[in-house]
């Protein structure tokens, strides 16, 4: 019997392409901490023998690189889901607080754009949609790379904004809701049944900024499926058909996830699900005024420097909640 030839399936010989070239990664990783410890040890040694304490502070560098390095290898151990070595598909959209809301929105976006940068992923708008004002009304994106939904899903939820608005004349000081939907990029053709009669299709003219087929053509898609109320959007591909299919494959992957929600019901548990975009649904808050604090409601985790994390370096909440999320696995098993 003659052995299969992954190369004449393209998609499949792509996946494992890219298989291929996280493990190499993975190795590189590896042999680039060995180094690291194999340098501390020389400058340790160093140190002992010119008895030379102007070596400490070039060690103590070198340790805090090796322990970032360490901690980044150790979390991505904790990505064990099935789909978190996937692409990640996140929805932005603006809550109660109007203008001030949408504006909240756009700072979100370019949040999650400056830490896919830092990451070295790429990311790419399907829908988009302003604020009537300013800012964004809704934003959904895909950001690509290895384990972009593992890490990405940390960020599902209602996000608050407290701050001294800039549309307010009075000055006074404001709170905003934007909620975050986060779902793998499933690429397989999944096993989900969807009837014509419980889906509603209707085609819209494209918006947002850029684009050579923006506010030409009504190629944009949205699907409403009737049962659950789940609603996707996609108006970047090239023509209608694409987005269609692209709309489809993003309601297939969200109707899948939440059979398996319904079927693990400790695990939903613990995930939780967007409600109301408002008051007493939040995972985290930014605080701009009295005071500064970003705080993870789940987690604890907190951190004063709210223009670092709006910069993009959110690791400190994903990190947090993939330990706080593993332990909760463990302790419901237990």
């Amino acid at each position: 019997m003659e052995a299969p030839d992954f190369w004449d399936n393209p998609e499949r010989s792509q996946n494992m392409m890219k298989e291929l070239k996280y493990l190499k990664d993975d190795m590189e990783t590896y042999q680039n901490l060995q180094s690291q410890m194999e340098d501390m040890e020389t400058m340790i040694e160093m140190g002992y023998e010119e008895n030379d304490p102007e070596l400490i502070p070039e060690i103590q560098e070198m340790l805090d690189q090796f322990e970032k390095s360490f901690e980044s290898i150790r979390i991505k151990t904790l990505l064990s889901g099935e789909y978190d070595k996937n692409d990640a598909i996140v929805k932005l959209n603006a809550g109660a607080g109007g203008t001030e809301a949408c504006d909240w929105c756009s700072m979100l976006y370019r949040m999650y754009t400056r830490w896919a940068d830092q990451h070295g992923y790429a990311l790419e708008v399907l829908d988009y949609l302003d604020g009537e004002e300013a800012g964004i009304k809704s934003v959904t994106f895909e950001v690509r790379g290895e384990n972009a939904y593992g890490y990405l899903k940390s960020e599902k939820g209602v996000h608050r904004l407290v701050r001294i608005s800039p549309f307010n004349a009075a000055g006074k000081r404001q709170t905003s809701f934007v909620s975050c939907d986060v779902m793998p990029d499933i690429d397989e053709d999944l096993d989900v049944e969807i009837n014509d009669e419980d889906i509603r299709i209707d085609t819209y003219r494209s918006s947002g900024a850029g684009g050579q087929h923006i506010n030409k053509t009504s190629s944009a898609i949205r699907i409403t499926h009737f049962p659950t109320g789940i609603v996707v959007q996609c108006q970047n591909e090239r023509s209608q058909h694409m987005n269609k299919d692209k709309a489809m494959q993003m309601l297939k992957a969200k109707l899948y996830l939440l059979k398996q929600q319904e079927n693990e019901e400790k695990l939903s548990g613990i995930r939780g699900e967007v409600t109301e975009i408002g008051w007493g649904n939040q995972i985290r808050s930014y605080v701009m005024q009295p005071y500064t604090m970003v705080k993870d409601h789940r987690t604890g985790e907190e951190t004063g420097n709210v223009d670092a994390v709006l910069d993009g370096e959110i690791d400190l909440f994903i990190n947090g909640y993939l330990k706080w999320i593993t332990l909760s696995k463990k302790n419901l098993q237990s």
